[in-house]
């Protein structure tokens, strides 16, 4: 049987590719709509996304600096390096992720309330995984309404089922 910390690591095997995906949907957008606020608003949840799994790595202590929650104005063109530095970082993290780091607590100060909070590893990155759905969504969402190509990242579809017989 797997561990809990394999599931983690299968989780963000998905994320990545799910990140590829949204870079692609982005990059579909034809070059005219480019230019909208729409546009910007998809990049940067993108950003977001990104800068989200920084400031974790931060509080985690994997993480030199702690970026903006919210970037704005973010280039397309800078996506794939933010994004390439942010998936390296983590799988180094998770490549030693273990049953003790899990049960490992945390403390943060957050920035939407100024109160400092406290959680186990396991609530962060579960936190952290189905946050990226969440904004992946909106991202498609937005791409679509651009007249570029939405694709599905739903985990069903990372796992490639094959359909049974049924008799």
């Amino acid at each position: 049987m797997k561990t809990l910390a394999d599931r983690f690591r299968r989780w963000y095997d998905h994320e990545r590719d799910s990140n590829a995906k949204c870079l692609a949907m982005l990059n579909s957008v034809p070059a005219e709509k480019q230019k909208t606020e729409e546009f910007q608003k998809a990049v940067d949840k993108m950003a977001h996304l990104v800068a989200a799994r920084q400031r974790w790595l931060t509080r985690l202590g994997y993480w030199q600096e702690l970026p903006s929650i919210f970037p704005k104005a973010t280039p397309l063109t800078d996506l794939p390096a933010m994004v390439a530095k942010t998936e390296a970082a983590w799988l180094d993290y998770l490549s030693k992720l273990d049953e003790q780091e899990l049960n490992r607590e945390v403390q943060w100060l957050a920035v939407f309330d100024n109160k400092t909070y406290r959680w186990n590893i396991e609530g962060i990155l579960t936190q952290v995984n189905g946050h990226a759905w969440y904004h992946r969504g909106q991202i498609a969402s937005l791409v679509a309404d651009l007249g570029g190509k939405a694709v599905d990242t739903d985990y069903i579809f990372y796992c490639k089922l094959e359909p049974i017989e049924v008799k």
